[in-house]
């Protein structure tokens, strides 16, 4: 229940007016320290990961962090506002051709044409949005989104007329929907056509209308609509339901649904366009003597060999274990930079023995270590992949 959440500026570490930069580093902090991978078996920490990823998913979305200030949980709970709008506005349907025609009267002197309105037309699309996890807009998932959707009256099939009884040609305009209208004017007389007032330009008048849909043909609900999120999309991209829309008019076809994908940040990978990036942190002794690590990869953890020598801020390519192209076509690289842990306190002894390592190794003070080779072959690496 919602009195029982926590407050998501608390959950996050933020404060409420923190900038979208802040909430989302408080978010990969906090995801980072109550991660499943980093605490298995820990109910506690696994809730409390929910528990971040429904506080960032709210916040990071400013009409449900503008709803989530102004009424709290109550903002952000699917039933709120249910009236809801969308495909119109207060729940009308607007046909722009009407409209100009109520203001043109239908042309000057009979010489513009009408849209039929009983031709058929095709349904408004409809927009959505989805948050996702890192994994799971690399691997794909099939997610669940709510839609007010317009669809064709299921009682009378979209006649607009009550079961048994059937829709009669309009008595004024004999079916035309539009009627010729002549007028005296200074210039002489005029004859104009407008939209039949009768049968508002359809031609037909219904006299037992449709219960369900008030004789319309089309109603609104609200509908859980089941789409597949396709591998490799990233964050703030748009992919299309074709038909996911509202009904067609008249048989024409249905819009299509249109979903905007938001994907939460991960803790410890960082996307470059398909290809992943992640800091390996290691020892001093780890970098110098090499050794076998288990690192984790979206295919789950690989054990990985560090070869002795290794720079801070060397790269290496993992090839393949990146993110699948959207079209299906190849997947990137994970790409592992090496971050080097120096202690930053020692004991006697440890001095001791790193300046004996140093005579050793006859190393001068002051002087540089190494080459520039050595430099410009890691940066080149990363600027290869960067591309």
């Amino acid at each position: 229940m919602a009195e029982n959440k926590r407050d998501y500026y608390e959950v996050l570490g933020v404060s409420k007016g923190a900038s979208d930069d802040e909430i989302k580093k408080a978010y990969r902090q906090t995801a980072k320290k109550y991660h499943p991978d980093l605490n298995p078996g820990n109910k506690e920490a696994e809730a409390k990961f929910k528990e971040a990823n429904e506080a960032y998913e709210v916040l990071s979305d400013k009409e449900k962090r503008a709803r989530y200030d102004q009424y709290g949980h109550a903002g952000v709970d699917p039933n709120f506002g249910a009236g809801g709008f969308g495909g119109g506005a207060g729940g009308f349907d607007f046909d722009l051709g009407d409209l100009f025609g109520s203001f043109f009267g239908g042309g000057f002197g009979g010489g513009a044409r009408q849209a039929n309105p009983n031709a058929p037309r095709r349904g408004e699309d409809l927009q959505a949005r989805v948050t996702v996890s890192f994994e799971e807009a690399a691997k794909g998932c099939r997610r669940e989104v709510e839609v007010q959707k317009i669809e064709t009256c299921p009682e009378c099939g979209g006649s607009g007329a009550q079961k048994g009884t059937s829709t009669n040609t309009c008595p004024d305009c004999g079916g035309r929907g539009q009627v010729n209208v002549t007028q005296r004017t200074p210039f002489g007389v005029m004859s104009t056509s407008k939209t039949c007032p009768k049968c508002n330009g359809k031609g037909k008048v219904i006299e037992h209308p449709c219960q369900k849909c008030r004789g319309t043909g089309r109603i609104r609900h609200t509908v859980k609509v089941s789409v597949n999120v396709p591998a490799g999309i990233d964050d703030r991209q748009m992919f299309s339901v074709p038909g996911g829309g509202n009904s067609g008019i008249n048989g024409g076809p249905a819009g299509d649904l249109k979903v905007a994908v938001y994907v939460r940040p991960h803790p410890f990978f960082e996307r470059d366009g398909y290809n992943v990036w992640y800091d390996l942190k290691v020892s001093f002794t780890q970098a110098a003597l090499g050794d076998k690590i288990q690192i984790p990869t979206l295919d789950g953890d690989v054990k990985f060999d560090l070869p002795a020598g290794t720079q801070p801020g060397e790269i290496f390519v993992m090839k393949g274990k990146g993110i699948q192209a959207v079209n299906g076509r190849g997947r990137g690289d994970q790409l592992v930079r090496v971050i080097v842990n120096i202690p930053k306190s020692l004991s006697e002894n440890e001095k001791q023995l790193l300046m004996q390592l140093e005579t050793s190794l006859k190393v001068k003070r002051g002087a540089p270590v190494g080459s520039n080779d050595k430099k410009s072959n890691i940066r080149d690496k990363f600027e290869k992949h960067r591309k």
